[in-house]
């Protein structure tokens, strides 16, 4: 090392060490600072508002966001977003319902049969298939429309006059549901996590005190990260389900690190502030490497055009970051000034030392890698194979009130969706020509435009100022379709591609079209395109993250590698077991998956390191999976929990599901990095040596005559 370089890391370690004596000699400044952001934290959280629809989360210029800015600028009321059906009534009956459904708080517009027909005269008269649209076997079923901001006013108003017998479904239902149940089910979630992790840290802990301080550091960091989230004025609903929870499973063994670390000074040092600093300038290192690469991860997600992945990643980055900075300056305080019973609670470790089962792995590693390398293939193109829900019309399955009220409307009226039109006003003739064409589509079950409704010979002067409201504006006509179409899927995304030709055939420049399954079929073309493109950020950065921590060109290959299969085999498994899965929660994990556990593998890997230069590779294997078992354990166990947690409490799909891939990736990537990785690293062992900088291997006799030959 020249002069210049020695100065150079002299002068930083100097920085350094000043800064963590400062943070020792100023302990309950420090202390007293992080508590009153705590609780600052508690109230900024209550203002923090949340979102629950994801269709809010189009892009800007999406088409059917455009249309939908548009439609609310020329039209009062908004999209139909609800049905509503009643059983046992009798058409007067239907009629009376209709009008409470409009007094209903939240409630801008209720569509039934008297807005499409004379309702007067005979239903033998009518159109069949108009009626049997709104009125079937004595049951009524009304499209209505709810407000944005009321929809849980209106749900539960709408309830209360319709009684439990009878059902209402609706993305609008579906939004209210969860934005009144996520609340409870995530705080369920919080407290037996934090149970768990509370049993975990008193498993792998040897003092009584030492689970209290990492559980009290870890709640600090995360009730400022959900104040300071207020910067963003609203957060997405995954962002309040998951954040606060991952947060606390990817920062926990940073807070446990820095505690061995002191344990270990304070062996050497004759003063804990004295430990407390030199297990500060130890730890910083590996600490931030593993809180970057995990930051990286995160903010892969930024590069989403779909909004929830900003929203999602720069809360958990921000997070992480909190987490960070929470560990190095208000843990030192803390367990400084906890330091005496953290002494007189000693205890001996609960958990058994782990040496044999290091020699076990050693026995079955090269199997096991080998058996990895045929797995990648399989893995890779499974998990790009599987079955999607790109919107919300699956959140509520089976068992939940909104599953089971959608299941009992569409047995009787099938499943169906309202899409909305706007085509300039001027020319009604054009606009029936373009009736006709609609109603020649087949899954077009009816049309209520003034052309259909008025007729195209009728001056709008003869009609009264609050039909023609909702029929025209100044400037655009309004057909309301209702089509013979699920949500999502093949069918409905080629039904949406069919109605936006058949209008641009008469209207090229000047239209809009906006419904469920329109804003659904954006979303599947915005979510889509991005895949590839937050896949390869997340990757190419962490990799770029690990070739200059590392300094080598195999490491970082094997590292990534390695949990990027934990990934594909994670999400290979809907595939096998034939299950469908929510494009959301599918997009999300390999981020988050890839964020928080290659962690785990550039532990192992710097342990590997370090042994090696003392001893024999299998040797240094055995060494690395004893003291390393514990720590990934710890955080994996923790992780993986947390998310299963969410999976099996959450009634939301994508909660539900986004929990379940983190619960089962978690333990793929403990695998890979318990009983894949030391095999890896043994059979590469000779290359690492070529591929990177200053490895120092030890070399035993054998070793010294297979290099000589």
């Amino acid at each position: 090392m020249s002069d210049a370089e020695h100065n150079k890391r002299e002068n930083s370690g100097g920085f350094m060490k000043k800064f963590y004596q400062t943070i020792v000699n100023n302990q309950k400044k420090i202390l007293v600072l992080f508590v009153l952001l705590a609780v600052t934290g508690i109230f900024l959280k209550e203002m923090v508002a949340v979102d629950y629809d994801i269709t809010d989360y189009l892009p800007e210029d999406s088409a059917s966001t455009v249309s939908l800015e548009k439609m609310e600028s020329e039209f009062e009321g908004g999209i139909p977003n609800a049905r509503v059906m009643v059983k046992d009534v009798s058409i007067p009956e239907a009629l009376e319902y209709k009008e409470k459904l409009q007094n209903c708080a939240g409630v801008t517009e209720v569509t039934w049969l008297d807005d499409n027909v004379d309702i007067l005269q005979p239903v033998e008269t009518m159109d069949e298939d108009t009626v049997e649209t709104y009125y079937k076997d004595n049951t009524a079923l009304f499209t209505v429309t709810i407000s944005e901001d009321q929809r849980i006013e209106a749900v539960s108003a709408i309830r209360e006059v319709i009684g439990e017998e009878n059902a209402l479904s609706g993305d609008a239902v579906s939004t209210a549901a969860a934005t009144a149940g996520t609340v409870k089910e995530v705080s369920q979630i919080a407290v037996i996590a934090v149970i768990f992790v509370a049993i975990v840290l008193f498993l792998t802990t040897t003092s009584w005190v030492e689970p209290i301080l990492v559980l009290a550091g870890l709640g600090i960091a995360v009730l400022i990260n959900a104040g300071s989230n207020l910067i963003f004025g609203e957060i997405s609903f995954v962002t309040n389900a998951a954040g606060s929870i991952l947060q606390l499973a990817v920062s926990l063994d940073y807070s446990v690190f820095l505690l061995h670390r002191y344990e270990e000074c304070l062996k050497k040092y004759s003063t804990p502030k004295e430990a407390m600093v030199k297990a500060l300038c130890k730890s910083t290192s590996s600490i931030l490497s593993s809180g970057l690469t995990t930051v990286i991860g995160f903010l892969a997600l930024v590069f989403m055009r779909f909004q929830i992945g900003p929203d999602l990643g720069l809360a958990l980055a921000k997070g992480v970051a909190l987490s960070l900075i929470t560990v190095f300056i208000f843990m030192p305080a803390l367990i400084l000034a906890a330091n005496k019973w953290i002494q007189k609670t000693k205890h001996r470790s609960i958990l058994p030392d782990f040496h044999k089962f290091g020699k076990g792995v050693s026995k079955v590693m090269i199997p096991l890698a080998c058996l990895f390398v045929v797995v990648i293939v399989p893995a890779y193109l499974a998990s790009n194979n599987n079955f999607f829900y790109y919107g919300s019309a699956y959140i509520y399955g089976e068992g939940t009130d909104v599953g089971d009220d959608t299941a009992e409307i569409e047995k009787v009226f099938g499943k169906s969706d309202t899409y909305v039109a706007l085509v300039p006003k001027e020319d009604l003739a054009v606009q029936k020509e373009l009736s006709d064409a609609l109603h020649e589509i087949p899954q077009i079950k009816n049309i209520l435009s003034y052309v259909d409704t008025v007729g195209a010979e009728i001056p709008e002067e003869y009609l009264d100022e609050e039909t023609l409201s909702l029929l025209m504006s100044d400037r655009y006509s309004r057909f309301v379709i209702t089509v013979d179409a699920d949500s999502e899927g093949k069918s409905t995304f080629e039904l949406v591609e069919t109605i936006r030709d058949t209008i641009q055939k008469y209207y090229p420049e000047d239209y809009y079209l906006a419904g469920n399954g329109v804003s659904t079929y954006d979303l599947m073309d915005t979510i889509t395109a991005d895949t590839v493109k937050v896949n390869v950020i997340a990757i190419g950065a962490i990799f770029l993250v690990l070739l200059f921590t590392t300094k080598s060109l195999l490491l970082p290959i094997l590292l990534v590698l390695g949990i990027e299969t934990a990934v594909w085999m994670n999400l290979s498994v809907p595939y096998f077991k034939d299950s469908i899965v929510f494009y959301i929660s599918y997009l999300i994990i390999s981020s988050i998956q890839l964020g928080a556990t290659v962690d785990y593998a550039i532990l192992f890997t710097d342990r590997y390191m370090e042994f090696r230069k003392k001893m024999n590779k299998k040797q240094a294997v055995i060494e690395t999976v004893s003291s390393v078992t514990v720590s990934v354990i710890t955080s994996g166990s923790v992780l993986a929990v947390v998310g299963f947690l969410l999976g099996y409490i959450s009634s939301h799909g994508v909660l539900s599901q986004l929990g379940m891939f983190l619960g089962i990736g978690s333990l793929f990537s403990m695998i890979i990095v318990l009983f894949v990785l030391p095999g890896l690293l043994y059979l590469c062992d000779r290359l690492i040596q070529h591929t990177t900088l200053k490895t120092n291997f030890y070399q035993d006799r054998k070793e010294i005559g297979q290099n000589e030959k």
